[in-house]
């Protein structure tokens, strides 16, 4: 993974994604079991998508150098989009957790 700092913040950033939305799913299934709502079971399917597409980048940034291409803007734009889905994910498990 020691192929710019883009690709490496970009990866670093689908890491911490996968540990929120793991945090929120386990609220999330709980919560399905306890109350069996249609809404939570959404939540539940809404994260294991979010986290099996992260997953999958992640396996990509350690088995292909190339993943976001050689270009600083695609890669930097990567890496935003990235930061995106992680301040809606902390929003999301701020009013998940509370």
């Amino acid at each position: 993974m020691g192929y710019g700092f883009w690709p490496t913040l970009t990866t670093a950033l689908s890491i911490v994604n996968v540990a929120l939305l793991a945090l929120l799913l386990s609220v999330w299934v709980r919560n399905y079991r306890r109350f069996n709502s249609s809404m939570l079971l959404g939540l539940v399917a809404f994260g294991v998508v979010l986290g099996v597409e992260n997953l999958v980048a992640i396996y990509f940034a350690f088995n292909m150098a190339m993943l976001y291409g050689t270009d600083p803007t695609v890669q930097s734009i990567a890496a935003l989009l990235r930061a995106l889905q992680f301040v809606a994910l902390l929003f999301l498990t701020w009013t998940t957790l509370r």
